[in-house]
């Protein structure tokens, strides 16, 4: 009776036509592939530092307690959080990366009934996101490839619910400035929710980025997302959080899973947040290695977006499927973006120095052979 039975045909109608999120190509299949054990990963946005001492450190003390359930709530790290931040514990809603967070936002947010606004060029996790509850997804052109933040104010309608920004974005590097953070706030209807994604922010060097939290108390409608996986180098254990008034908080975390940060993962998101050295550094790091990128760039004829992250978007003039199968030949994984509507970019992690001068290289021998 259960011969040619297709689950696609009962499956929840947003469900059924989604498309996989890609991630980056893992090292190991790469290797296996090409036979080779010299591969560098410059695909994924990680801190190509690693986690700091602290953290090591501090998970291997957690290590004899695996066999525990963990704190379901995340009392402790919340606590340091809220401290860290200034912002009650009851405002914080953990999760498995901050992409579970962003999925919460939607599921307690959005149904069939309802639209969410996103950007042209944003991360591909909001339309999944969207599609999985049946919503419709409304997709603003990017200007510069830059979100248009008042073109998304003109497509909201007594439908929406949540609009999602991200600052700065992935893929494009791109950043808002605090005047037009604030205009935008300001035109967004109270009863929309405003998603302001923050997985990159510490990495931020500009003067003029404003700092999601200081509008969490004049707009309740706020919802901070932020991230351990980018500059504190977790990105394995997956840990995220949000931020917002304890009224939406509450509201996540009815919905959250039980138990969805491990105890790991805790532990070393706790000795993280200790860490402000680590962070300095990286950031520094990062800083004076992608001003290198560009420089190198400019010389072989390249153009590229400027980022206020730790990742840069090149352009080929040219859809970049080939220079990116070259690259991956040469032991050098970067990210294609041709599904962001990207197809002559590729989008590239700044590493450390070693790493860069490796994919420089690389790249020259590409350019060279095209």
């Amino acid at each position: 009776m259960s011969e040619g039975f297709d689950p696609g045909m009962i499956a929840a109608p947003g469900v059924a036509g989604i498309q996989p999120y890609q991630p980056g190509k893992p090292i190991q299949e790469l290797e296996a592939e090409l036979g080779i054990t010299n591969s560098i990963k410059l695909a994924s946005n990680e801190n190509p530092r690693g986690p700091s001492p602290k953290v090591i450190k501090a998970i291997e003390s957690i290590l004899p307690e695996i066999p525990r359930y963990p704190d379901g709530g995340g009392i402790v790290l919340k606590r340091a959080l809220g401290a860290k931040l200034a912002v009650e514990s009851e405002q914080i809603t953990l999760g498995n990366g901050s992409n579970d967070v962003l999925e919460l936002v939607v599921r307690a947010f959005a149904t069939e009934h309802n639209s969410v606004i996103f950007s042209e060029h944003a991360f591909a996790v909001y339309p999944l996101a969207t599609q999985a509850v049946g919503a419709r997804s409304v997709v603003v052109p990017a200007k510069d490839w830059a979100h248009d933040l008042e073109a998304m104010v003109e497509v909201i309608t007594a439908e929406t619910r949540v609009v999602f920004i991200a600052n700065p974005n992935n893929p494009t590097g791109t950043w808002i400035r605090k005047n037009e953070l604030e205009k935008f706030l300001q035109a967004v209807p109270s009863n929309v929710i405003i998603v302001l994604d923050e997985a990159y922010f510490e990495y931020v060097m500009e003067a003029d980025y404003p700092k999601g939290i200081d509008y969490l108390a004049p707009y309740p409608n706020l919802v901070l997302t932020r991230t351990f996986s980018k500059v504190y180098g977790l990105a394995g254990l997956r840990v995220g959080y949000s931020i917002s008034s304890e009224a939406i908080a509450d509201l996540l975390n009815r919905i959250r899973q039980p138990f969805n940060v491990n105890s790991l993962a805790q532990a070393a998101a706790l000795a993280a947040l200790q860490d402000d050295d680590y962070v300095e550094q990286s950031k520094k790091l990062n800083h004076a290695e992608l001003q290198r990128l560009y420089g190198e760039f400019e010389k072989m004829g390249l153009s590229y977006i400027e980022s206020a992250g730790n990742f840069v978007s090149v352009d080929f003039g040219r859809p970049a499927n080939e220079i990116y199968d070259a690259l991956l030949n040469q032991g050098v994984i970067v990210r294609p973006v041709a599904n962001y509507g990207m197809p002559n970019h590729l989008r590239i992690t700044v590493g450390i120095p070693e790493e860069n001068d490796r994919l420089l290289n690389a790249l020259r021998v590409c350019l060279e052979d095209s």
